[in-house]
């Protein structure tokens, strides 16, 4: 009987020491510019999550991901953070640019501020201007 007992007891300790498996958070959204021109095929879109709280230090990236372009605009992405990294009070935002061969071709220039608390995130769509 104290064998059974010891092994439930070990399983129930498991159980509440392990960690929930959605610990990551995700933000979808859009990326669009209002030109009426076609990307190169060798264009690539990046779009990243930053903390941007501190203005006398770089953003921290939480997020980020690159790719070569498929199709025209809009441009969906999905970004995927560990929540562990959100810190209750700081901001947090999104940019994102285009760039073809190394050089950069257009850039978000507004700030997309995303509230990281909310559990129900809404889309965020980033338009881009012109390099100058």
């Amino acid at each position: 009987m104290k064998p059974i007992f010891l092994t439930l007891m070990a399983t129930l300790l498991a159980a509440c020491a392990s960690t929930p498996d959605n610990v990551g958070g995700r933000l979808d959204g859009e990326v669009f510019y209002l030109q009426r021109i076609a990307l190169p095929p060798t264009a690539t879109l990046t779009v990243s999550l930053q903390d941007v709280s501190l203005a006398d230090a770089p953003a921290q990236t939480l997020a980020r991901q690159s790719g070569p372009i498929k199709g025209q605009v809009p441009l969906p992405f999905h970004l995927t953070y560990d929540q562990k990294q959100v810190v209750e009070g700081h901001t947090y935002a999104v940019s994102a640019r285009i760039e073809v061969d190394g050089k950069l071709l257009m850039i978000s220039t507004e700030r997309y501020s995303v509230d990281l608390s909310r559990e129900e995130k809404p889309p965020v769509r980033i338009r881009l201007n012109p390099a100058r």
